[in-house]
């Protein structure tokens, strides 16, 4: 009888010629989710917003346009938008090559058009603004799945968590451009919809192409990536092809943080569809596409990739140990921790000749290996130890702060890449300091502050 293995369904994303929300949104729509689901989520925001879908040309290639309309935007010139790379989304805060934005703190710019390697941003205007929590508000308040709403708050806090450390100033601080904010809230909760309708269990991308040249701004030429960008993008690979202009926007660079994309190339799977998101211009010789590759894998390979969550490396350093006495190896223990080592655990063994000894285990960064080596050699009386290289698959990890009725407590949240939270659990260290200032059972704390998290009345705070 064959086996049949589970299998995950992927999302690959081809960032050739780089992402903006307006691209995403053109590949989901070209790769099968429906425009009235999309349509759907715009109107249920209440923002005066309503997308517009056109199919247009990208070096030959067909792809699909989303273009998000508001009582403000210009009419749309569909000639000249496909010659000259025009949008119709606002940019809060730069006039970016041709793709939406998010805001700055000085949010006063709309995104127009692609420019030549220097892209050139409109002065400040009077408009009103939106802060964060006026964002999430609007966000929390819609007819929207929970899912939609989770990954889509956690995208505008990380913009807002970006803006505010470029420009030195608290998170509340962070004010958004109206016309603008109302772009980047649909570009950013119509992907979580039109995510969540492809029933993606991982999401992967290729190498960003970020673009080269220069953007002006309120506070002068910077160059590409924009700094918001940057912030975002993080340690991702990034590469720079092609006629300069901006490619990875602010709100592209969110989106992707927004679904825990991981970076590698494209793993061996059965492809189900595919879909182009087109930019505003067409670039000769560079397709400006965003393609969205769609596919199922089984677990086996997924188990062999370590694509379930966030894969990473991690060093494994053993040693046995046998005439060592216990107050010793805690001594050890402690130090190693106390110089970077992500855990580090003792078993009892039973070695050759009826001896009895310790399996000292490290587990840390590659890199602290040499480090940790040298002081396990230093402070036991082991003379070997081996150490070994392996792939660690971890989960989206995020935190949020409950309050409890004796103070605050922090809760650890784990995603499936789904968004679905998978695990929920106190930070042990601030349950013991409630429960011995109190003179409360540790696990009467610890219970409290599970029940008030499963209630819904966590504060969120986005990592």
């Amino acid at each position: 009888m064959k086996l049949e293995l589970p299998l995950m369904r992927i999302g690959y994303l081809e960032c050739f010629s780089g992402i903006s929300g307006d691209m995403l949104l053109g590949a989901l729509v070209d790769a099968g989710v429906s425009f009235a689901l999309l349509e759907a989520t715009a109107a249920a925001l209440d923002v005066g917003a309503r997308l517009e879908l056109r199919k247009v040309t990208r070096g030959g290639i067909a792809a699909s346009k989303v273009d998000v309309i508001t009582p403000d935007s210009p009419a749309l010139d569909l000639a000249a938008s496909d010659a000259a790379h025009a949008h119709p989304h606002t940019h809060q805060a730069h006039t970016h090559a041709g793709h939406s934005h998010p805001a700055h703190t000085h949010a006063e710019h709309a995104d127009r058009g692609h420019g030549d390697g220097t892209d050139s941003h409109s002065p400040p205007s009077h408009a009103p603004h939106r802060s964060l929590s006026t964002i999430l508000a609007i966000i929390r308040s819609a007819a929207l799945s929970e899912t939609v709403k989770a990954r889509s708050m956690r995208a505008f806090q990380l913009l807002g968590e970006a803006e505010a450390a470029i420009h030195s100033i608290p998170v509340e601080k962070v004010h958004f451009h109206e016309v603008g904010a109302v772009d980047t809230i649909v570009d950013i909760v119509c992907t979580a919809a039109g995510c969540e309708a492809l029933g993606i269990d991982r999401w992967l991308s290729s190498s960003l192409n970020v673009g080269s040249g220069t953007v002006q701004c309120q506070h002068g030429t910077l160059p590409v990536p924009a700094p918001a960008t940057l912030a975002l993008l993080g340690d991702a690979p990034i590469y720079a092809a092609g006629p300069p202009m901006e490619r990875v926007t602010p709100t592209g660079a969110a989106l992707l943080r927004m679904l825990d994309v991981s970076y590698r190339q494209l793993p061996a799977v059965r492809i189900q569809g595919c879909g182009y998101g087109a930019g505003g211009r067409d670039t000769p010789g560079e397709p400006n596409l965003l393609r969205l590759l769609i596919g199922e894998m089984d677990l086996a390979t997924e188990a062999a990739t370590g694509i379930a969550g966030q894969s990473e490396l991690i060093a494994i350093i053993e040693a046995v140990i046998d005439d060592s006495s216990p107050q010793l190896l805690g001594y050890v223990s402690e130090l190693l921790l106390s110089s970077g080592a992500w855990d580090v655990y003792r078993v009892a063994v039973q070695m050759k000749k009826g001896r009895t000894g310790v399996e000292l285990t490290v587990l840390c960064r590659p890199d602290l290996v040499p480090v940790l080596r040298d002081l396990i050699f230093r402070e036991t009386t082991t003379i070997g130890l081996h150490w070994r290289i392996e792939n660690k698959a971890v989960l989206a990890r995020e935190f949020v702060k409950i309050e409890t009725p004796w103070g605050e407590v922090q809760m650890k949240i784990a995603r499936w890449p789904s968004g679905q939270v998978a695990n929920a659990s106190p930070e042990y260290e601030d349950c013991r300091v409630i429960a011995a200032r109190h003179g409360l059972a540790l696990k009467q704390v610890m219970q409290e502050a599970m029940r008030i998290y499963a209630t819904g009345q966590a504060r969120e705070f986005w990592l």
